[in-house]
């Protein structure tokens, strides 16, 4: 299959809807870096393509095309449901804009975003963008990632979302261990004083005796 695409592309034919309508998403993995930044974004306004199970690079790409794609109904209620295949790629700051949209997304799709792209999640912005699906997300607090984002999170502000989340960062005082050195008298310090006062004559005499001898 990669090698009939890499001829389809050498003998000048465009990665159009019709051509990634045959790739389909059952190869669509395959396509390089290349390839993929020479799609057509046009082209995915009427393919049906589904890269879930690509490459996290292949999936920030595609997410960029579709995102061009479908620019033009970014205000519109259905950009959502144009962008969801894609929104493997989607870096934080476009998930932060889709949260404030009422989009209410699965948990399902939530586990599957960008690792990075989570973890700059707060969670006020988590609950905009799951809305009524927020409740479901106490199901995954003992498995990755909401594990790991729940970690990250202060647990006052899980509290907020009264959905029973737990695991996050207690707040409280800490306290820091200063480690403890012996303490310099003023006799001793005296004696280093001193010491570092002689120094120059003892310096000489040493030198002075050197060449005598």
């Amino acid at each position: 299959a990669s090698a009939a695409i890499k001829r389809y592309l050498e003998l000048g034919n465009a990665l159009n809807a019709t051509a990634l309508d045959a790739i389909g998403t059952t190869y669509v993995c395959l396509l390089n870096a290349t390839q993929l930044k020479a799609i057509d974004p046009s082209s995915l306004k009427l393919a049906s393509l589904d890269p879930s199970a690509c490459s996290q690079e292949t999936k920030n790409l595609l997410y960029q095309k579709a995102k061009e794609a479908f620019s033009d109904q970014h205000r519109l209620p259905a950009y959502y449901e144009l962008i969801l295949p894609y929104l493997g790629g989607a870096p934080a700051a476009d998930l932060k804009v889709l949260s404030k949209d009422d989009v209410n997304m699965n948990v399902s799709t939530f586990v599957t975003l960008r690792r990075d792209s989570l973890m700059l999640l707060t969670p006020r912005e988590v609950q905009g963008l799951l809305g009524v699906h927020l409740p479901e997300l106490a199901q995954w607090q003992s498995r990755a990632p909401v594990r790991n984002w729940l970690a990250r999170q202060k647990q006052s502000e899980l509290d907020k979302l009264q959905v029973g989340l737990t695991g996050g960062v207690q707040e409280g005082y800490i306290n820091l261990v200063t480690p403890k050195f012996p303490e310099t008298s003023s006799a001793h310090l005296g004696t280093v004083a001193t010491v570092f006062h002689l120094l120059p004559a003892l310096l000489f005499s040493f030198l002075t005796v050197s060449i005598l001898s």
